[in-house]
């Protein structure tokens, strides 16, 4: 099984992830208004309305570079903390794959990127973050290459990890400024990885 896409197709995958996004920006904003800057559905916006003007130039590339460029366009625009950190994710992802990749390059690529978004956020699992979506996500890929039933998998596992960051404590972050008050709100970053996921898997499965 190889990821290779025709131009058309990985302009309609980058348009649904993009457009994912920004649709649920007032979602995202209000989890962030309960226990960060409140920014976050607005940053992300902004960063991914980037990526929507750049749409017809990321599709000529390679999947990698488009890739890269995502996470260019993302450092760029969408600023705060989620900026660097998914800027992280999406420019190591592209930096790790190859030009046709498999399912095993990917989640070979995927773990490279969840270490790098660890060390650039200087956090972990269990800190009500990000990675508390990403990490069980790569671990699924990591033991997937014979699961018929992947994408449903991998959906459900991100659903539930930012679902499971409700009754954490936040270590890191804006919220831990808030103690024990974080506890019983979902983390914005969870929640956006975890959609972003769904919208590449989604698209993926009709492709």
């Amino acid at each position: 099984m190889t990821m290779g896409m025709t131009p058309e197709q990985l302009k309609g995958l980058i348009e649904t992830l993009a457009r994912t996004v920004i649709a649920e920006a007032d979602r995202l904003t209000a989890l962030d208004q309960a226990i960060g800057d409140g920014d976050h559905g607005l940053n992300m916006k902004r960063g991914f309305e980037a990526v929507l003007a750049d749409l017809d130039g990321l599709a000529r590339k390679p999947l990698p570079d488009a890739i890269k460029a995502i996470g260019t366009h993302l450092v760029m625009k969408v600023g705060g903390a989620s900026g660097p950190l998914y800027g992280t994710l999406f420019l190591t992802i592209g930096k790790e794959l190859p030009a046709a990749p498999g399912l095993a390059d990917f989640a070979k690529a995927f773990a490279a990127a969840f270490e790098a978004v660890k060390a650039r956020g200087k956090s972990d699992r269990g800190q009500k973050t990000m990675l508390d979506v990403l990490g069980p996500v790569s671990d699924a890929l990591a033991g997937a290459a014979a699961d018929p039933q992947l994408g449903d998998r991998l959906k459900r596992v991100a659903t539930e990890a930012a679902e499971a960051t409700v009754p954490m404590k936040a270590i890191r972050g804006r919220a831990s400024f808030l103690g024990d008050r974080s506890i019983g709100h979902m983390d914005p970053g969870a929640c956006s990885s975890a959609l972003m996921i769904a919208a590449v898997v989604d698209f993926l499965e009709t492709k």
